[in-house]
């Protein structure tokens, strides 16, 4: 991608709309309600063959730094640091507003290049509403309609200059140095933070990556959509996403939340681990045991962090206290992961990405036919399976079908038959003796005899 575009303009003129048209799919979140975009969210534009790199923000609003909407402005400021172009982009249907006008001027100041962008467009005489547009001074403003997408063509034609402006002219380095093959480009870690709203889940990633890319303050729920975020950690590229809190079903009532909390669920079945946050002075409430099933269900890899370690008065007892609880809460994730850290000061982020990669690793790890039915030969020898009809069944052979998370096929006599108890105890030993600890674990049952032996 050669260039950057900057998305900018007050709350409810379609920049979400306009966002998602570009990038080709349901990115951001969108909704007739004024501002419901907060934090910035990037993506890969494309109009025909020109591709950029896109930033949605936030609906600019004047307002004191120490509030919510100064913070969230402070946060397109940086965004347009980013870019290379800005789209201010005004609604056609209302005709310019003295918001407009402020912003305008603001980004005239910066010198950065802006084109303008009349969305809502649909209507004919819209632009003849428009009049007062030309005198921003941003040159003649181009119509479009997000929703449906026109007048995409025109916004093509303005953005095509800055795409040969971006293109870097070769160096010696580039012309002699070869491109690295696909195949060997390690793939991005897919890591989501979840957890109840106003646990520090954005506090936390803003640590991890070493700046305020996403907004944080008391105030519960300021997340809302799942933003991604490029990022590395010892040489291992990851894509982190950072989502808006969950809470319970029952007390979800207004349809942005609702909005919000399928994005969550939705970045939860993409992401390969997931972080659960849990609050360490309210650990381990109703809401976070529902999220750990969540997660489990899905089969994604997890890793439990007890944020706000700085502010607990005995650590000690707190995390003996807490592990408990877990074994009890949490049998599925029997030797899950959990690490005390502090968003706020930084401490335990090494140990909670040391636990990412192992949870990582056992969520891909594959174990052989034959040290599965050593094992399963030497589990029914010391605790047999129960008998079904007068007749002991008979587990006959056992094998890995698939990782992410581990999965196995266990063929017995009479599958039917054998109790969910011992189901339950197979996993758990499965995950005790062949070093499984805290994945969640697939275990199909299958009738007849050994698929694999010969006749």
């Amino acid at each position: 991608m050669s260039f950057t575009v900057a998305i900018i303009g007050r709350p409810n003129v379609g920049k979400s709309t306009l966002f998602n048209r570009l990038v080709g799919r349901q990115l951001a979140l969108v909704d007739d309600l004024p501002g419901v975009t907060r934090d910035r969210r990037e993506g890969e534009g494309h109009i025909a063959d020109l591709t950029f790199r896109l930033i949605d923000t936030a609906g600019l609003e004047e307002a004191p730094p120490d509030t919510l909407a100064g913070r969230i402005r402070a946060q397109t400021e940086r965004s347009l640091d980013h870019a290379d172009v800005a789209l201010l982009v005004i609604d056609a249907r209302e005709g310019l507003t003295p918001v407009d006008r402020h912003f305008a001027r603001w980004l005239r100041r910066t010198g950065k290049p802006v084109i303008l962008v009349a969305n809502k467009a649909e209507r004919r005489n819209a632009l003849a509403e428009l009049a007062d547009a030309f005198a921003l001074g941003l040159g003649d403003p181009v119509p479009i309609s997000a929703q449906h997408g026109e007048g995409l063509a025109e916004l093509y034609e303005r953005l095509l200059p800055f795409a040969a402006e971006g293109e870097a002219e070769p160096t010696e380095t580039t012309l002699e140095s070869e491109p690295e093959p696909e195949a060997e480009r390690e793939k991005p870690l897919q890591l989501a933070i979840v957890g109840r709203p106003n646990v520090g889940k954005s506090t936390l990633v803003n640590r991890f990556i070493g700046e305020e890319r996403v907004l944080t303050g008391p105030e519960p729920g300021i997340t809302r959509d799942a933003i991604a975020i490029e990022w590395a950690w010892g040489g291992r590229a990851i894509r982190l996403v950072d989502t808006a809190g969950m809470r319970r079903r029952a007390r979800i009532e207004a349809r942005l939340e609702r909005l919000s909390v399928a994005d969550t669920r939705r970045a939860v079945r993409f992401a390969e681990t997931v972080v659960l946050v849990m609050d360490a002075l309210q650990p381990l409430e109703r809401q976070d045991l529902t999220i750990a099933n969540l997660i489990e269900e899905e089969g994604r890899a997890i890793v439990l962090a007890v944020n706000k370690w700085d502010l607990v008065p005995n650590p000690a007892a707190m995390l003996k206290d807490l592990r408990e609880q877990l074994d009890n809460s949490l049998p599925q994730l029997a030797g899950v992961a959990l690490v005390p850290v502090s968003g706020l000061t930084g401490s335990g982020l090494g140990p909670l990405m040391r636990a990412v990669f192992a949870a990582d690793a056992v969520w891909n790890k594959r174990i052989s036919t034959a040290a599965l039915n050593r094992w399963l030969a030497a589990i029914q020898e010391h605790h047999p399976p129960p008998v079904a009809a007068g007749r002991r069944l008979r587990l006959r052979y056992i094998t890995q079908v698939n990782t992410r998370p581990p999965t196995f096929a266990l063929f017995a006599s009479q599958p039917g038959e054998l109790p969910e108890s011992y189901r339950r105890y197979l996993v758990g030993a499965m995950r005790r003796d062949l070093d499984l600890p805290g994945a969640p674990i697939r275990l199909m049952l299958r009738k007849g005899d050994n698929p694999y032996a010969r006749d």
